[in-house]
């Protein structure tokens, strides 16, 4: 049997050769009393080993083996003994270990059963190993004893100081928080045996961060330790927390952890404008939301503490300014909400408030959470462009108004103080037709050439108003024109009609069916009247009945055409239109009759030709031509002839020396003279009708015939009406030589000593006339009269 024990290191043996356990065998014939044992006969051992195998549990508890850990002499530590009852000392029983650490840690003496420890044990890598021991012969090999197991468990010695294993730590708590606030629990561990003695023993204190914080020395919470902390005015902390095992002893190991601790923000600090008073300016023609300044207030907290919302809560320009918080920057933008004008107020003064939306009602004691400041705006002149009176101009105008006619007064001004003065103009893009003509000073629109609503019913044409002294200050206004429908186009076929009639035709058998269209449109409607033509009332061949419902019917008034008599007939047929006035026009429907077979189908509308008389020779026929040839040349040489008439006449060279022109800057007499240019003498009523290609020789500005008139100069209405007719008229005229031009004289007259010098009525004067009279007229007349004077013999002027 199995004996165990403990040894100290003085290898002194305690309880050997005392059996731990006993066998609860009545036959057992092993004894440990005189601490030998006699060999059992075959048949007992038998016996014992059925009785071993039947046993399933012992009824003693093997002694545990003890160690130290971290032994650190040089020789191998000893453990324990085994030994069993029937080692008589002799060498006869080996003891063989196995297990856990066997061999590697643990060594036993195979003749004694000691067993040592050849490797320092460390606890805290394991606590205990398990081992197996037995008894053989060493002669035999059999087992002395059955195979048991024991346990040698490292004893634990304080060889590890504490240790934060999850620091160092990072923590929060709110500003101004009471004592006793919890901020964060640290937590230090001990690999020594806890079981064991004080060695697991953890007391925490705190080393830095006092007086602001405490730990709790048993469960390591720190909470806060001193009141009103204030972030404004320190925000982090850094607290060194130690943990010492054996309680706190002396001679216990310690551990410390760092505790980074910052204070959150709260709203504790009411938002102040740094000044009371700002001033910024603003052109006033900033557009709507545009910047004019900011203002800011600042705020100590941050985050959703600092956050800002201003408003306009006073002063006189309210509804013209608005404010906006930046979300960003917290800041106010003051930003324009309504259209200013220097003209009509230059200053205004604003009252804003900055507050803080968001309010912690234990800190209201502190506040108030808002502050105001004034804002001062000036408002800054600046040169606009002229604006019109309205923003756009709708005019209603009849086609066939005269050229000149006044349609609407477009007028403009100059928002300024300074008001200038405005110059008309009209924007040539919008108005490529040159259909309308705007006066230079008032602003007059007028018709420069005949409206067809026919060809264009709306004009949209741009006016421009341009201040005098700023050029570069233009404005615009549309002006769109609707031509009136006036009923000035007859009637017409809507296509080009060509009948058929049978010879067998009866009477009253209907032939056609007309229709017209009009270019007009009237409000009531298109309605026709049809009617024969009145050289045509009476015709014995057809007759016409109008349907009153914008047609008619062509029918027959006899039977029995013939077509070998007549094979075509041309019925003019009257068409009036229900306008004001009343205009018509006469259509011809072309009649041809056609030999048909009974049920009415055309087979044939081509005249048999006919016979020339015997008595019309072939000569005759020639003579004829000739005839007809010779006529023809006549008309041509006559439509020459009259085309040469039309050509200016060629001046001859004494001529051209005295039409000569000399320029001079003696002015006439002013407006007075209404002798020099006889309006009366060269307007003419007759009114071009036909719209010809513009001539390519002289493209005429309408603007320029008061782009150099002063302004107190501004001819009326009825002279505007008459040069644009002449312009128009010359426009359309193709035969009219490239130096007929229109000449406007606007200050000569009876006031000037030369007179008029228009030579319109020169055609009626003598060629040989005398000009010894320009020798009275001065200096100033001294080279037309040295040119056009005549002179004695000895070459003195008389």
């Amino acid at each position: 049997m199995w004996t165990s024990g403990r040894m100290s290191n003085a290898k002194n043996l305690f309880g050997l050769g005392v059996s731990l356990y006993f066998w609860g065998l009545m036959d057992l014939t092993t004894t440990v009393l005189s601490g030998s044992a006699r060999p059992l006969t075959e048949g007992q051992e038998d016996n014992l080993s059925d009785k071993l195998h039947q046993r399933m549990k012992r009824s003693w508890v093997w002694n545990q083996f003890f160690v130290l850990e971290e032994y650190t002499g040089t020789d191998p530590l000893y453990v324990g003994k085994l030994h069993s009852d029937m080692d008589r000392g002799d060498g006869s029983i080996k003891y063989i270990l196995s297990g856990e650490g066997a061999g590697i840690v643990f060594t036993i003496d195979d003749t004694t059963g000691d067993i040592h420890a050849i490797q320092r044990l460390d606890r805290e890598e394991r606590s205990q190993y398990t081992l197996r021991a037995q008894a053989l012969d060493r002669r035999t090999g059999r087992p002395m004893e059955p195979e048991s197991e024991f346990i040698i468990k490292i004893q634990d010695i304080n060889d590890n100081e504490p240790k934060f294993l999850d620091g160092p730590y990072v923590a929060s708590v709110p500003e101004m928080s009471p004592v006793g606030t919890s901020v964060i629990q640290v937590t230090a561990t001990d690999a020594d045996d806890p079981t064991y003695g004080n060695s697991a023993r953890v007391v925490y204190s705190i080393l830095q961060g006092q007086p602001y914080f405490s730990v709790d020395s048993r469960t390591g919470l720190i909470r806060t330790a001193l009141m009103n902390m204030d972030r404004e005015a320190k925000e982090y902390y850094e607290v060194i927390i130690q943990a010492k095992d054996m309680g706190g002893q002396l001679g216990g190991l310690a551990g410390t952890t760092t505790v980074n601790i910052s204070l959150s923000d709260v709203n504790d600090n009411p938002p102040r404008f740094p000044q009371k008073h700002y001033q910024m300016s603003v052109l006033e023609s900033a557009p709507i939301s545009s910047t004019v300044g900011r203002v800011v207030a600042k705020d100590l907290d941050e985050g959703i503490n600092a956050e800002m919302k201003y408003s306009l809560v006073d002063g006189d320009g309210l509804d013209v300014f608005d404010i906006n918080t930046d979300p960003n920057y917290q800041v106010g933008i003051i930003t324009v909400r309504k259209p200013l004008s220097f003209e009509s107020k230059k200053s205004y003064t604003l009252k804003v408030e900055g507050a803080n939306p968001h309010l912690e009602m234990r800190f209201l004691n502190l506040g108030p959470f808002r502050d105001t400041t004034t804002v001062h705006i000036s408002v800054e002149d600046v040169d606009e462009p002229p604006v019109f009176e309205s923003s756009i101009y709708f005019v209603e105008v009849p086609e066939n108004v005269e050229i000149g006619t006044t349609i609407q007064i477009i007028s403009a001004k100059d928002p300024d103080v300074t008001n200038n003065s405005i110059r008309y103009s009209i924007d040539r893009s919008s108005d490529p037709g040159r259909f309308f003509y705007v006066d230079i000073t008032s602003g007059a629109l007028m018709t420069a050439r005949p409206l067809d609503r026919e060809d264009i019913s709306w004009h949209n044409i741009t006016v421009l108003a341009m201040e005098l002294n700023n050029p570069s200050q233009v404005g615009s206004v549309s002006v769109t024109v609707k031509v009136l429908d006036v009923n000035d186009n007859a009637p017409e076929f809507a296509r080009f009609y060509e009948a058929f009639v049978c010879e067998n035709a009866k009477a009253g058998q209907l032939i056609q069916t007309v229709s017209a269209i009009d270019r007009d449109d009237p409000q009531e409607g298109q309605h026709f009247y049809y009617s024969l033509a009145p050289e045509a009332a009476n015709n014995p061949n057809f007759t016409l009945r109008d349907n009153q419902d914008n047609t008619a019917w062509i029918l027959t008034r006899r039977s029995g055409f013939r077509q070998n008599e007549q094979s075509t007939f041309y019925l003019p047929i009257l068409i009036s239109d229900n306008g004001r006035p009343v205009l018509s026009s006469t259509g011809t429907l072309t009649v041809h009759v056609c030999s048909c077979d009974q049920e009415g189908v055309v087979m044939s509308c081509n005249a048999e030709a006919y016979v020339l008389p015997v008595s019309l020779s072939r000569g005759a026929l020639i003579a004829i031509l000739a005839c007809i040839f010779v006529l023809l040349v006549l008309v041509l040489l006559i439509l020459s002839m009259r085309r040469q008439r039309k050509q200016p006449y060629i001046i001859d060279e004494e001529e051209n020396i005295h039409e000569n022109i000399v320029r001079y800057d003696d002015e006439g007499g002013g407006e007075e003279d209404t002798e020099a240019f006889d309006i009366a003498a060269m307007w003419n009523p007759r009114e071009a009708q036909l719209v010809v290609k513009n001539r390519q020789d002289m493209l005429p500005e309408i603007e320029s015939l008061s782009r150099y008139v002063p302004q107190a100069c501004i001819m009326d209405n009825n002279v505007h009406n008459y040069v644009l007719a002449k312009l128009y008229e010359a426009d359309m005229d193709l035969w009219a030589p490239p130096f007929d031009s229109l000449q406007t004289y606007m200050f000569e007259g009876n006031g000037s000593v030369a007179e008029s010098l228009s030579s319109l009525q020169s055609v009626t004067t003598d060629s040989d006339q005398s000009y010894d009279y320009l020798t009275d007229w001065g200096p100033r007349f001294k080279k037309l009269a040295e040119m056009y004077g005549a002179t004695d013999s000895s070459g003195v002027l008389w």
